[in-house]
């Protein structure tokens, strides 16, 4: 019994990671820009209000990864349509992305390295 509830937990969990892999795709810098260049794109700044005023991807809006509303920022968004998004080194648009498939976005594009790695 416990094999089969253990096979039955990996099994899930295998699952959901390979569903993450095929909707988050983590982009370089080169592939970044040159998706959102000259585009009408959601480009989202996970970071806080603080670190998006002293510097950002032009275009980009800032939802802050920490904030109370960042679920509910989030839903604003039109879920079938893709989001890129981006921090300042790649931790926190990470951990967003999970949540963006979480609250059932289809197509997630995060930046390799965050903002730091972008220019």
């Amino acid at each position: 019994m416990k094999y089969i509830i253990i096979i039955t937990f990996l099994t899930t969990l295998l699952g959901s990671n390979s569903i993450d892999r095929n909707v988050v795709k983590v982009l370089s810098s080169e592939e970044f820009k040159t998706q959102i260049e000259n585009k009408s794109v959601q480009l989202i700044d996970v970071r806080t209000p603080k670190e998006f005023q002293s510097g950002h991807i032009s275009g980009a809006e800032n939802i802050d990864f920490y904030s109370d509303k960042f679920a509910f920022e989030f839903n604003k968004l039109d879920k079938d349509k893709a989001v890129y998004v981006y921090c300042r080194s790649g931790s926190r648009s990470n951990k967003a992305s999970k949540k963006l498939v979480e609250l059932g976005f289809i197509e997630i594009y995060d930046l390799k390295g965050g903002f730091l790695n972008y220019n």
